[in-house]
């Protein structure tokens, strides 16, 4: 069993190779749920979508002013204006009020704006001619019934949502979220106040969030301790959900027992990844399930999480995999990383006056364990394998990981 904990490290994959192993046995969630619009934010639609009204569903005003015959204004001007008579249903040689968004009165073909009329007691003078057609939203001007809107893999925007109710669709079809099990592991961990050897728990808390903000369906478990019978049970328990993870328990020490528990339950594909933080992390497959073992110290869990869990999510959430968004800056010191790793090496952005570029200020080049470096971090600088460091002053990309859907 030792062999299975220690093997992956003797040789770290790196990280690219690694993702694609884990992406290559991460299958795409076909379930499919209706959903109404209220709860389709952000959720991926599974069918095409098509207008079931045209919208405008009518002729309407585009403009404050009097819906008229365009004819009779033609040669208007205002030192010849065309006089009309007010009424409430419309002829030849009359105009009827209307606001913006107003229905058109039958035989109305044009709106004069208000600003270009003068009311003289019970008549109006057209200052300027309209023609067929002017200030008027004709039925389907913006949306026409059975036009298609969206096609399957489109994630739902707030406004996508508008777009629908107004074309008369109240539900939609969508893939269901991913389901992932979060089991937190480690004996020393509580979730109470800490004693004296024993550690507030936070690895699963967070992985669970960004599971939510990923597209995916958390159950956050409860702590299960160093046990290799209570382990397997875990794992066994969450082989229903699309994705099993694991916290803690994934390094090569006597009590990492998590890798030969799941290459005792299916198979270890990965273990030992070249990634700094995140080396200890690795992957599995049992009974078709992916087991992803993330590491226990917070920030190479967090690292670990961001390059494997994210992808695996958006895959099987039928989601593309979009970078993370990024702000060029300048490096304030030098930045170490080591060689055939790569290093994730988290920075403060600064704004500096008079320069183009804001300055990236390492919160901390080191140290796996300090959740406070990457909460209080606006985003990581990510050093290639075949880089030795960074130099000082060198325009770098931060990488804004934690704002990434």
């Amino acid at each position: 069993m030792n062999d299975v904990r220690e093997s992956g490290f003797k040789r770290l994959t790196r990280l690219e190779t690694a993702r694609e192993r884990l992406l290559d046995r991460t299958d795409p969630i076909e379930r499919v749920e209706s959903v109404g619009l209220v709860g389709a934010a952000g959720r991926v639609l599974a069918e095409p979508v098509d207008a079931e009204r045209d919208v405008p569903h009518y002729s309407r005003a585009a403009m404050d002013g009097f819906a008229v015959r365009a004819a009779d204004t033609f040669d208007a001007s205002r030192r010849s204006p065309a006089v009309l008579r007010r009424d409430e249903t419309l002829s030849s040689g009359t105009a009827t009020r209307v606001h913006t968004g107003s229905e058109l009165p039958d035989g109305a073909d044009a709106v004069v704006m208000v600003e270009h009329t003068e009311t003289v007691g019970s008549e109006i003078e057209v200052l300027d001619p309209v023609a067929d057609g002017e200030n008027v939203a004709p039925v389907g001007e913006d949306v026409r019934a059975e036009k298609r809107l969206y096609e399957p893999g489109h994630r739902l925007r707030p406004s996508d949502l508008g777009l629908l109710k107004s074309v008369g669709i109240d539900e939609v079809a969508i893939h269901e979220r991913p389901t992932v099990g979060v089991v937190p592991t480690g004996e020393e961990l509580v979730q109470r106040e800490p004693e004296p050897g024993e550690v507030v728990e936070t690895n699963g808390l967070t992985t669970s969030q960004y599971v939510e903000r990923w597209g995916g369906k958390a159950t956050y478990r409860d702590v299960v301790t160093d046990d290799r019978a209570a382990l397997r049970a875990a794992i066994e328990r969450d082989l229903t959900k699309d994705i099993v993870v694991t916290t803690g328990g994934s390094s090569v020490g006597e009590r990492d027992l998590v890798p030969e528990i799941v290459d005792d339950l299916g198979v270890v594909l990965v273990h030992g990844i070249g990634c700094k933080p995140g080396h200890p992390a690795g992957f599995g497959v049992v009974a078709d399930t992916p087991v992803l073992m993330l590491p226990g110290y917070p920030v190479a869990c967090i690292v670990a999480a961001v390059q494997l869990l994210r992808p695996a999510l958006r895959q099987a959430g039928h989601r593309p995999q979009h970078p993370h968004p990024t702000t060029e800056a300048r490096l304030d010191r030098k930045l170490p990383s080591e060689p055939g790793v790569r290093t994730h090496a988290r920075v403060e952005l600064r704004a500096d006056d008079g320069d183009d570029s804001p300055t990236a200020v390492p919160t901390r080049t080191s140290g796996a364990g300090a959740l406070s470096s990457v909460a209080l971090a606006d985003g990581w600088v990510v050093v290639p394998e075949e880089r030795e460091g960074v130099p000082v002053d060198e325009l770098v990309a931060v990488e804004h990981w934690e704002g990434a859907p």
